[in-house]
């Protein structure tokens, strides 16, 4: 990552510590120059950049650094925009980020912040997870591996008891710490994306086979859907587009919301899953 872009991923992570409640106060400069391993008085200048773009925060004796008047939800949302830009800038932001701020408010910052730096450092934490409807998880430790965008929602995925699951992190109440270090290599996540077509996680492979029509391949080719996608141009304009997923449900609901011009070819499980999806829509109606 560029100088510039440390310094301002580094300064996002001060405002978000100092609105994190699970963090001990007062925080003192000299905490976090020890924190992020800078000089204090780097730690004073970032201060100094974020009064410059209009958050008002500040040091003093007895609170320490912290912010004097509350951050506009705009702002709020601009902020989270360019840190999870800064961390995940492969992804394309959508209504996410301000769903999250709409549930989270001010903890929509803090509590990514916490999770980015869990990850960043290797360290386990605990959160309070609102699992359905007004009950809420206490102190459940997990160990962050990634934060990411799916369907309108920033995730978490966490290790639990050696097993890896997904969080949605407008769920998550409060994030701390704990401290202790865990050792990423020991989950296999890098490929657990490979044959995802959209957020779903596991082991099953199917191989796909589809027939897309001229007006869907043009639509198609310029994207990388999935890892392996293969896509063979016919003569007509169409396209067959080849892969393997690990979840046929996902892309049987990806095909039905294509209507016309999107045919599988293989695998007949696939096929049974569109026309079941497709013919519950229309009884709707």
């Amino acid at each position: 990552m560029f100088d510039f872009q440390s310094k301002f991923k580094r300064q996002i992570e001060i405002l978000g510590l100092c609105l994190a409640d699970q963090v001990q106060k007062p925080i003192k400069t000299f905490d976090l120059a020890d924190y992020f391993r800078v000089e204090e008085l780097t730690i004073k200048r970032d201060l100094q950049d974020l009064r410059s773009y209009g958050i008002d925060i500040h040091s003093n004796k007895k609170s320490g650094v912290c912010l004097e008047t509350e951050l506009p939800k705009e702002k709020l949302v601009d902020i989270i925009l360019h840190y999870v830009g800064l961390n995940h800038n492969d992804y394309a932001l959508d209504k996410s980020t301000s769903l999250l701020v709409e549930k989270r408010g001010i903890n929509a910052l803090s509590n990514l912040v916490m999770l980015q730096l869990c990850i960043d450092n290797s360290e386990s934490a605990t959160i309070d997870y609102n699992k359905m409807g007004s009950k809420i998880e206490k102190d459940k430790e997990i160990e962050p591996l990634l934060v990411f965008q799916n369907e309108g929602s920033w995730r978490l995925l966490a290790g639990s008891n050696g097993i890896m699951k997904q969080y949605l992190i407008d769920k998550i109440v409060a994030v701390k710490s704990t401290g202790r270090r865990f050792e990423k290599g020991d989950y296999k996540f890098s490929d657990l994306f490979k044959h995802s077509w959209k957020s779903w996680l596991g082991d099953e492979k199917h191989k796909v086979k589809m027939r897309l029509s001229p007006f869907w391949a043009e639509r198609v080719k310029p994207r990388m859907l999935v890892a392996d996608q293969k896509i063979t141009k016919n003569e007509d304009g169409s396209v067959i587009f080849e892969c393997t997923v690990n979840s046929l449900g996902e892309i049987a609901a990806w095909i039905v919301s294509r209507g016309e011009g999107v045919k599988v070819i293989e695998p007949a499980e696939l096929k049974d899953k569109v026309i079941e999806l497709a013919t519950g829509t229309l009884n709707n109606y």
